[in-house]
């Protein structure tokens, strides 16, 4: 009879206090690992450029350009979960362990648990929450004015200011809520043996110990975001692997191993 073992869980490091100087370093950290293996960035951002430029040229096409405007909006949601293939870069760099292709796209499947796939499928679903938000959001203001998806003139009329500014709301509360649950989480499934409700409660936990800091970190990366959105999505190929870099150094300091403390 075969022997099945299961592998226990790693143990997770006591949550360590960070401040914005942390932030600076994790930004020159990431920038060189960037510059040091480019086209690890350059094609995981590729995807998500391709995917907003389809989005784009999409809807425009279709006579449905106002909703290019609420979705691109909801758009960075994706940005954690993008940047997984970068936390192995990053983490093979701080290991010094080989850089090659196969244990980076690898990488997106975890450890073969379905850990982390799973969030995945968690942050697929906070993306098409927001859709559902945006349209009840453009129901409440517009059900009654007849006024069609492809004039993006009505986000200048008194109901369209008061339509993104709900919206914006609404939407930075749904999108600071995925960073707590993801911030942390992510880099720490690609890391440890962990469940992922477990490694949510953890990035939890560690926003809550550092609400400043994280909360800086979290409007950094939603304004640097947002500027390489505007040039159709091409700032997207620098500021998101550095972004995703920058975001496994900043888990890394954290969640530091014993020896690093």
């Amino acid at each position: 009879m075969t022997d099945h073992t299961v592998s226990p869980p790693s143990p997770i490091p006591e949550i360590r206090l960070i401040d914005r100087r942390d932030i600076g370093a994790a930004l020159r950290l990431g920038l060189a690992d960037f510059l040091a293996a480019p086209w690890y960035g350059l094609f995981f951002a590729g995807f998500y450029v391709a995917g907003g430029l389809a989005l784009y040229f999409g809807l425009f096409a279709t006579g449905q350009a106002f909703w290019f405007v609420m979705i691109a909006a909801g758009f960075p949601l994706f940005a954690p979960f993008a940047a997984v293939g970068l936390y192995e870069v990053s983490r093979r760099r701080e290991a010094g362990e080989p850089l090659s292709w196969g244990p980076v796209l690898g990488a997106l499947r975890g450890h073969g648990d379905g850990q982390l796939p799973v969030m995945g499928v968690v942050v697929l679903l906070a993306f098409g929450f927001w859709v559902i938000l945006a349209r009840g959001i453009f129901a409440i203001f517009f059900s009654h004015s007849g006024i069609g998806l492809d004039n993006l003139g009505v986000l200048l009329s008194g109901a369209g200011v008061g339509m993104v500014l709900i919206g914006t709301i609404i939407g930075a509360l749904l999108a600071l809520a995925l960073f707590s649950l993801t911030v942390v989480s992510l880099p720490l499934l690609l890391h440890r043996e962990v469940d992922f409700v477990t490694a949510m409660i953890c990035s939890l936990q560690s926003v809550q110990a550092n609400p400043r800091t994280m909360l800086s970190w979290a409007l950094l990366i939603a304004a640097l975001l947002f500027l390489s959105m505007l040039p159709l999505f091409l700032g997207l190929l620098i500021a998101l692997p550095v972004l995703g870099h920058a975001s496994w150094h900043l888990y890394r300091r954290v969640l530091p191993d014993d020896e690093d403390r």
